[in-house]
């Protein structure tokens, strides 16, 4: 949905530079249509299995993105009772929301019981007997899947792989069928699935696959046990392609090896994936403020800066920058750096890029996830606006902060 049309970037039907130009830099920019494409990928794929497919919230929690989703049928994964509050404010069905995490705080899951929640995935026996008691005032059952740890790697980056036995999520895949008997202790509680997520930003889907087999096992040793598991929860974890040339693994092509294995089992299948649906819809809209030399290295300093967008500095992320209007100029070699005071405020480094100049526009690609969402305050610094495209109108979605924002709240 980003295309070049003769020199102008769009998204979809608008011109970046003149959203840039009248909503101001820095700004997040997404696509509708990308994130109902991407969502309906995985749709599409699954046809007549019995699915659902629950977006993760914490990839991109802009209320108008938890509303297009909403509409367009999508349940939704959370991992905070705030994400919750969310998902109701955009009219999300809590009949198919599920609550993740490994740290949810009591009066977290008593939000979730009272909206009536899909189920929980729960990640220690403390947790399933928290749930237990609370469900319990409630005269209520609560639905649960143990979230099991295959001990899978998912050749990602340290900080967002989950699935090997030193990490602090789910319970170990051997000692789950232990857990789950144990579980029947509480009165208030349904063991209803079995949960497994290994990690974000997979290219090479195998390792999900290899999960997937294992939790199978795992599920058809828990029916033989009597225990009701009617449905797996395989969390999401596809990665997107970053870097120019790069290859996506194919929605379908992934949703295709999960029906072989799941068709003739019986069991209803959850996925949860954000990245996948909203990374490639959205991009951030910087403006050049200055060229610099030191010595032979070079510097495009951009508005944009670690607190909107702090993923090539927390994981050396590689995010594309491309100007939103062609020149003709030969391209330069530079880092392209932001206004805050940290030598780790960049957004590339030695990076071959257009020959931009000050004033000039440019587009700092894929950050439709993991972008807002972490963005912050730092060297208090308003954040962002957020601007939804739909073909060829857009509006703002989230305005942007101002000084009188930075210190709402506080007190002399």
């Amino acid at each position: 949905m980003f295309h070049y049309s003769q020199n102008d970037f769009y998204c979809e039907q608008v011109p970046l530079a003149d959203v840039a130009a009248r909503a101001g830099t820095p700004a997040y920019v997404y696509s509708s249509a990308a994130i109902l494409a991407n969502y309906q990928a995985y749709d599409d794929a699954f046809g007549d299995l019995p699915h659902g497919i629950c977006y993760s919230v914490k990839a991109n929690s802009s209320l108008a993105l938890l509303a297009l989703l909403a509409r367009a049928g999508a349940g939704f994964d959370i991992v905070s009772g705030g994400e919750l509050f969310r998902v109701l404010q955009a009219g999300g069905d809590t009949s198919k929301v599920v609550f993740s995490g490994v740290g949810k705080h009591a009066d977290e899951v008593e939000d979730a019981l009272a909206a009536g929640i899909h189920s929980f995935n729960c990640e220690s026996e403390a947790e399933l007997a928290l749930i237990d008691a609370l469900a319990a005032r409630r005269g209520v059952k609560a639905r649960f899947a143990i979230r099991v740890n295959p001990d899978v790697d998912a050749s990602t980056h340290p900080y967002i792989s989950t699935g090997l036995r030193e990490h602090k999520f789910g319970i170990a895949i051997a000692e789950a069928p232990d857990v789950y008997q144990r579980a029947r202790r509480f009165a208030n509680l349904e063991p209803a699935g079995v949960s497994c997520h290994i990690g974000s930003q997979i290219l090479d889907f195998n390792p999900i696959l290899e999960a997937v087999d294992k939790v199978l096992a795992l599920a058809g040793t828990l029916r033989d046990q009597g225990c009701p598991i009617r449905h797996l929860d395989l969390g999401g974890g596809l990665g997107i392609a970053y870097h120019a040339g790069e290859q996506a693994p194919h929605i379908a092509a992934f949703i295709q090896a999960l029906r072989s294995r799941l068709a003739a089992t019986g069991l209803s299948v959850m996925v949860e994936p954000g990245r996948s649906i909203a990374g490639p819809a959205g991009v951030l809209l910087a403006r050049v403020l200055y060229r610099k030399q030191n010595g032979p290295k070079e510097f495009v300093v951009v508005d944009a800066a670690m607190n909107d967008l702090i993923r090539p500095a927390l994981y050396r992320a590689h995010h594309e920058i491309v100007p939103l209007r062609k020149n003709l100029l030969p391209p330069i070699t530079a880092d392209v750096v932001g206004p805050i005071c940290e030598s780790g405020d960049f957004l590339a480094r030695d990076r071959r890029l257009a020959n931009v100049m000050p004033g000039d526009y440019v587009a700092v690609c894929s950050t439709g996830a993991y972008g807002f969402v972490q963005a912050s305050n730092y060297n208090s610094r308003p954040r962002a606006p957020e601007i939804l495209v739909e073909g060829a109108a857009w509006r703002t979605i989230r305005r942007r902060e101002t000084y009188e924002d930075l210190i709402r709240g506080e007190t002399l």
